[in-house]
């Protein structure tokens, strides 16, 4: 569980900040350590040093992978550290912790217990932003439903800005932001780990067990996600998965008003699904937005990621822009992302589900039985469940990757497996795309969903997306 911080928060308490011109200003005489130069922080290192300010940026990447980004940095004024030593001699007054690295490692727990402030760019952006700030997290669903509240804001004529987890980092840019603006944000649990602020309008998608090859346990990275909304003010506004049983249970913490989504229950307050419709329940009446059959992205997981959205822009948006945004948005890369149809056969791109639960939701998204590709690189997420509805919704599966025989196991342990489910089980990535291409029939669906990440052979899930997306359209 995450208790109280040991390490002195964000800011130095002599100081408030009330732009990331006066943050900068109010450090300039620090030395501050970048742990980390990927893209979330570049933007950060460049500006603090074209502010004069002693930057060291530290990156357990070895010298020879990082050359050329570490001569940049270098040639820009930098102290770069590389390689396995690279939080040794951690001493400087500022640490900027990147997303995916923990706060309590024993060298920042030491540069904390001496005094260092520990903050990181998101949890800075959350201080300087001078805008309302609407987040999403959650297990599933969390980019798709943050992208359609950007899309219904803008749509409504709101000056958006799209960042956290996805999109561009937005911290270098708050100083440019206009206080009529709004800053929709996806965040993980690595981000708000260590949070002590909440937005105004917070959105929980969903929790299930997710991580746990990085976070000591399911309890720590629910704590790890009730920061979203921990942090609140009494007018703050918190959107709950009424149906998930995790995100429910946190009614009682609210600190302000809460609005729920349901596909299951009619509500008091919020946004639900009766006889194919989807209302949004206000105390002067329920009001019908549209059809979920109109919803343009297939899925019950998207009416949920819709219901969402809606509960989110309530009053910031019409409700005919809400039913028109629902009835023409395509999607994101790589959330069932429909590629390709040849010879009749359909091959959709779901990359980013990367744990049991959304290849669960991927499954699910259809009403025939798919032919699956999975496989990839442990999350320490039991794949029991996910084996039982592979064995009743899959129509021919292949596995590749480090926990292909772990998935197929799974399957042939389900209770539901009557061992005529055809299971191939291939090395090559490319491979098993062709593969599943090949035993396909027309009006079939081939979907890339793979329970799993991609870090056994790709840089991250759009790299493993990108790659399926060329194969499908190479296919002859």
């Amino acid at each position: 569980m995450i208790e109280k911080p040991f390490f002195r928060h964000t800011s130095f308490p002599e100081m408030i900040p009330l732009t990331l011109s006066d943050y900068i200003a109010g450090i300039r005489d620090k030395r501050v350590a970048v742990l980390g130069a990927g893209i979330s922080n570049t933007p950060l290192i460049e500006r603090l040093l074209s502010e004069g300010v002693r930057v060291t940026v530290r990156d357990r990447s070895p010298r020879e992978k990082m050359a050329e980004k570490a001569q940049a940095l270098e040639a820009i004024g930098a102290r770069v550290v590389c390689g396995e030593g690279y939080l040794d001699a951690l001493d400087e007054d500022v640490i900027f912790r990147t997303p995916g690295m923990r706060p309590d490692l024993p060298e920042i727990a030491a540069a904390a217990r001496r005094g260092a402030v520990l903050t990181s760019e998101m949890e800075l952006f959350f201080e300087v932003c001078p805008c309302r700030i609407i987040a999403v997290t959650g297990s599933d669903g969390k980019t798709t439903t943050t992208t359609i509240i950007s899309e219904l804001l803008k749509s409504a004529g709101s000056t958006v800005h799209l960042g956290g987890n996805i999109g561009k980092p937005l911290l270098c840019e708050a100083d440019d932001m206009a206080e009529d603006d709004i800053a929709v944000l996806e965040l993980s649990s690595f981000q708000l780990m260590t949070m002590r602020r909440s937005p105004d309008i917070a959105v929980m998608t969903n929790l299930a067990p997710n991580h746990l090859d990085m976070h000591r346990g399911m309890e720590e990275y629910v704590a790890a996600k009730k920061n979203i909304f921990l942090h609140q003010k009494p007018d703050g506004v918190l959107v709950l998965n009424a149906d998930n049983e995790i995100t429910a249970s946190f009614i009682p913490e609210a600190r302000g008003e809460v609005r729920l989504f349901s596909r299951r229950t009619l509500l008091g307050n919020g946004v639900y699904s009766q006889n194919g419709t989807i209302y949004d329940a206000l105390p002067s009446g329920d009001v019908p937005i549209l059809e979920a059959e109109e919803i343009r992205l297939p899925g019950l997981h998207n009416v949920e990621n819709f219901m969402a959205a809606f509960a989110a822009v309530r009053g910031l948006v019409p409700y005919e822009t809400m039913a028109e945004v629902a009835r023409t948005f395509s999607g994101v890369p790589h959330r069932i992302e429909l590629v390709r149809e040849k010879d009749g056969v359909r091959y959709y791109n779901d990359s980013i589900a990367s744990s049991p639960s959304r290849t669960r939701a991927g499954l699910l998204s259809f009403e025939q039985k798919v032919i699956l590709i999975a496989g990839g690189k442990d999350k320490g997420v039991p794949f029991d469940e996910l084996g039982e509805l592979i064995a009743s919704r899959v129509k021919k599966l292949v596995l590749t990757g480090l926990t292909a025989e772990k998935i197929r196991d799974a399957v042939v342990n389900a209770k539901s497996y009557e061992g005529s489910l055809p299971i191939y089980v291939v090395e090559d990535f490319r491979e098993a795309v062709e593969k599943a291409a090949s035993i396909a029939e027309t009006g079939d669906i081939v979907i890339l969903s793979p329970a799993c990440t991609s870090f056994d052979r790709f840089k991250n899930f759009e790299e493993r997306g990108n790659f399926f997306r060329q194969i499908v359209n190479e296919l002859e």
